[in-house]
C-alpha cells in the first residue's frame, strides 16, 4: 500500500475517531429512538443528498490519494468531516466504518435505453429521456429472476486493506446489503414515465404483468440475501433519515445471519403523484404491501405528495415514517397522520438555489412546519435532501442548518 495514502487515511479516520467518541453521538441516537417510537422529545433534523461537486473546492475536500480504493475512504471521511463542521444537525458520527460486501446482483436483465443531457460536466443531476421497452405482454419476458452472488475472497481482501487502513482507530464491520425494492423507479426508466402512466389506463393487463414479475423477483432476491447471510447490519439511515430503534431487531435475532424483519426498508412510488388514490392501491399499495411485509420497520415515500393517500398508506405494513414532500398539503398530511407515523417532511430544495439565499423564508417555512405538526400531534423530522445546487455558495448549508436547529429546539 502506498505510505503516503495510508498515512492521509489514517490521518482523516483520527478526526473521525474522535468526533465519534463524543458523548453528544449516543445522545443523538437516543434522540432518534425517542423519534422513531413515536414519543420524540422535538423534531429532529437531517442534511442528505448534498451537492458535493460544489463543495469540492472548499477547505480540506481536495482528495490526495492516488489509489482509487484509499480514495473513496478519503471522500467519505472528508464529507464526514465537512458536514459534522459545517451542517451536522442531527447527523451521528459513528465509530466504525462500513466495508461492503463483494456481493453481485444480476439485476432484472432490463439494459436503460436513454439519451442524456447535462447542464453541469461536476453534478451527477442529469437529464434522462428513457426509451420505451416495454410495448406488449410478449415484452414481460425481458425481466428475469435476479441472481444473488457472493465473492468470498474479494471480501476477504477488502476486509484485510480496511485493516491496514483503520485499526486502532475506527471499528472495521463487514457490511451486507442494505436494499433498494422500488418498483416504479425501475419501470420509470424501462418505459419512460409518461408512456408508463398511459399504459395503465390502456394496457393495465402489461403494467400488472410487470409489476407481479418485479414483486416475485424481489422477493426472490430477500430470500436469497437471507439465506447467503447477505443483508446488512443494523441501521444508522434509512432513506436519508435516522434509523437508531428500540423496535429492531426482532425477537431471535443472529448477528452473523440477518433477517428481513430485523431491518428497515423504504418504500416510494414517485412518479404515481399524479394518479388517483385508487389507482395508486392497485399499481402500487398491492404489491409494494407484499415486500413492506416482510421488514420489521418501513420508511414510505419520497417526493410524491401522500397527503390525500393517507387511506392506502395505511394498507402497508409495518409503515412508521411517512415522506411529507414540498408538494403536499401540509395540513391535510398532519391531519391524517396524527400521532401514528412520524411526519417525515421534505423542505424545499429551492430555498438553497435562488439567486438570494432568504433565511426568513427559510425561517417561516419551518415555523410552518413546525406549528402544523404541533397542533395535530405529529411526531416530526425534517429532511433537506435532494440538493442540486446551493449556487455555489456552500455557506448556504450551514445558515439553513442553523435556521432548522433553531426552530426545532425552540
Amino acid at each position: 500500500m502506498n505510505t503516503n495514502d495510508r498515512a492521509v487515511i489514517r490521518g482523516l479516520a483520527e478526526q473521525v475517531a474522535r468526533i465519534a467518541e463524543l458523548p453528544d453521538q449516543e445522545e443523538r441516537r437516543a434522540e432518534w429512538r425517542r423519534l422513531n417510537s413515536l414519543r420524540p422529545d422535538r423534531p429532529m433534523v437531517m442534511i442528505d443528498q448534498v451537492c458535493w461537486n460544489e463543495l469540492d473546492a472548499e477547505p480540506g475536500m481536495r482528495l490526495e490519494c492516488e489509489d482509487d480504493e484509499c480514495r473513496g475512504y478519503e471522500r467519505r471521511l472528508r464529507r464526514t468531516l465537512y458536514q459534522w463542521e459545517h451542517f451536522r444537525v442531527d447527523m451521528v458520527v459513528e465509530p466504525f466504518v462500513r466495508i461492503p460486501k463483494a456481493v453481485t446482483n444480476s439485476g432484472f436483465g432490463v439494459v436503460i435505453d436513454e439519451s442524456v443531457s447535462t447542464t453541469d460536466p461536476t453534478n451527477d443531476v442529469v437529464s434522462h429521456d428513457y426509451h420505451n421497452q416495454f410495448v406488449s405482454t410478449d415484452d414481460l419476458q425481458k425481466i428475469r429472476v435476479p441472481r444473488v452472488t457472493h465473492d468470498d475472497r474479494e471480501t476477504a481482501r477488502r476486509i484485510d486493506v480496511a485493516h491496514e487502513l483503520f485499526d486502532g482507530l475506527l471499528d472495521v464491520r463487514s457490511e451486507g446489503i442494505d436494499p433498494y425494492l422500488s418498483l416504479w423507479d425501475p419501470i420509470a426508466t424501462w418505459m419512460g414515465i409518461e408512456n408508463a402512466l398511459y399504459a395503465m389506463i390502456d394496457a393495465p393487463e402489461l403494467i400488472h404483468g410487470i409489476l407481479e414479475r418485479m414483486t416475485a423477483g424481489y422477493l426472490s432476491m430477500l430470500d436469497q440475501l437471507q439465506e447467503q447471510g447477505l443483508l446488512c447490519g443494523e441501521q444508522s439511515l434509512i432513506h436519508c433519515t435516522g434509523a437508531w430503534t428500540d423496535d429492531l431487531p426482532a425477537p431471535g435475532y443472529d448477528p452473523e445471519r440477518p433477517r428481513t424483519q430485523d431491518r428497515w426498508m423504504f418504500g416510494l412510488a414517485q412518479m404515481l403523484g399524479s394518479v388517483s388514490p385508487a389507482m395508486f392501491d392497485e399499481f402500487e399499495v398491492a404489491y409494494a404491501g407484499r415486500i413492506c411485509g416482510r421488514f420489521g420497520l418501513v420508511y414510505y415515500g419520497c417526493c410524491d405528495p401522500l397527503d390525500g393517500k393517507m387511506a392506502e398508506v395505511r394498507k402497508i405494513p409495518n409503515v412508521r415514517k411517512v415522506s411529507m414532500s414540498p408538494w403536499t398539503d401540509q395540513e391535510r398530511g398532519a391531519t391524517e397522520i396524527g400521532g401514528d407515523y412520524v411526519f417525515s417532511r421534505k423542505p424545499n430544495p429551492a430555498f438553497l438555489a435562488f439567486d438570494l439565499f432568504d433565511a426568513d423564508a427559510v425561517r417561516a417555512d419551518l415555523v410552518a412546519t413546525r406549528e402544523i405538526c404541533d397542533r395535530h400531534g405529529c411526531p416530526l423530522e425534517l429532511i433537506l435532501k435532494d440538493i442540486s445546487t446551493v449556487r455555489r455558495e456552500p455557506r448556504r448549508l450551514a445558515e439553513w442548518a442553523a435556521i432548522a436547529m433553531d426552530v426545532c429546539s425552540a
